[in-house]
């Protein structure tokens, strides 16, 4: 599973831009599918399934304005303490959660906070609705704030926490055991079941593992360890994430074979296998494509991304999942040209990338 050396270590600055935009191209590619089934997708695309966006356009869905709203209530607890005023962070991304709400054209009740605008609400595509998660509609339109003791949706452990969770990843200095406390409780706010609080932290722990330089068999290997120790409340997320591991080490198989033993990537622990399977079983082994026009970086994203969408389940979710990985893991050096020539508003979601740059780092 061993991966050729690259010819330099990506910086951090490039590593976050990958991130986010990877995971935007992800997201574009399987919200141009949807759930259509393998056949449908076959149907639509040819045999290879979906290898770029062609005919479809590069728009993104909910996953990735959700992603930059929480960079965009990461980075506003972040200028605070950079200021010296402390700051409850998941306080600041419940805010940033609530004029994400009302982009989508729903209203908190009277009892929740106003919170003032930001950058990020003036972009006009974050204000558009593109078929939101539910889960997250509901958890937020309740008006209460989440917390690991008191959940919302306690039952809930849809996809809809995890995608968004890649940003605490991000955050160079600080240690895993916050990255993974930070992001589980972000995700108590709209997903409150354990699955989907400790796939959540377990994401985001993956992402800081690959963002300070870990390998990425190594890093996968780590994560899937780390679950097994968060107690048996939910057993079924390191059951998946064995699973997809053991997979990925017989190569590339079937839709078929993905879904079943992963699942459809519908829940949050089944979108995070899906994701870590096209990622480990499309590790390159030459330096270029067959064609010579990809370097290893782009090639391995072009299989994996695409690998990701096309097993007939949620698309967006598991396409989003595999773009943050290899993002993070490559940096920038990985995504697409065309890819993102063809995808919407890369000025926000390079803004974004920057203001977290910008709070993190002396790169800026």
């Amino acid at each position: 599973m061993s991966i050729e050396p690259g010819p330099s270590v990506p910086a951090l600055t490039s590593r976050i831009h990958g991130c986010l935009l990877g995971g935007a191209l992800g997201d574009a590619l399987g919200y141009a599918v949807g759930t259509e089934s393998v056949e449908e997708i076959r149907s639509r695309f040819g045999g290879r399934g979906v290898s770029g966006f062609g005919p479809t356009t590069g728009t993104f869905s909910d996953e990735t304005q959700l992603t930059l709203y929480t960079v965009d209530g990461l980075v506003e607890a972040l200028e605070w303490a950079n200021e010296g005023v402390g700051a409850d962070v998941n306080a600041c991304l419940w805010l940033a959660y609530l004029r994400w709400l009302a982009t989508q054209g729903e209203a908190a009740p009277a009892s929740a906070p106003t919170p003032q605008p930001r950058w990020i609400d003036g972009h006009a595509v974050l204000r558009q609705r593109r078929n939101p998660n539910t889960t997250s509609i509901s958890g937020l339109a309740t008006g209460e704030m989440g917390t690991s003791v008191r959940p919302v949706n306690p039952g809930s452990k849809d996809w809809g926490a995890v995608v968004r969770s890649a940003p605490f990843g991000l955050i160079p200095h600080i240690t895993p055991d916050a990255v993974y406390k930070l992001s589980a409780d972000a995700a108590s706010l709209t997903h409150g079941h354990p699955v989907a609080r400790q796939a959540s932290g377990i994401f985001s722990l993956l992402v800081h593992r690959l963002v300070l330089g870990e390998a990425l068999p190594e890093a996968a290997s780590a994560v899937t360890a780390h679950a097994q120790t968060l107690g048996g409340v939910a057993p079924e997320l390191p059951e998946r994430l064995e699973a997809a591991l053991s997979l990925a080490a017989g190569g590339l198989t079937t839709p078929g074979e993905i879904t079943n033993a992963l699942g459809g990537g519908r829940t949050a622990e089944e979108a995070f296998a899906v994701a870590l399977y096209a990622v480990l079983a499309t590790v390159p082994r030459a330096g270029t494509d067959d064609d010579g026009t990809d370097t290893l970086p782009v090639r391995h994203f072009r299989e994996a991304v695409s690998v990701a969408v096309a097993h007939g389940g949620q698309s967006d979710a598991t396409g989003s999942l595999a773009g943050n990985i290899l993002g993070a893991y490559y940096g920038e050096e990985c995504l697409p040209a065309d890819w993102l020539e063809a995808l919407e508003a890369p000025e926000a979601i390079r803004g974004m990338a920057g203001l977290l740059v910008g709070v993190t780092t002396a790169e800026g």
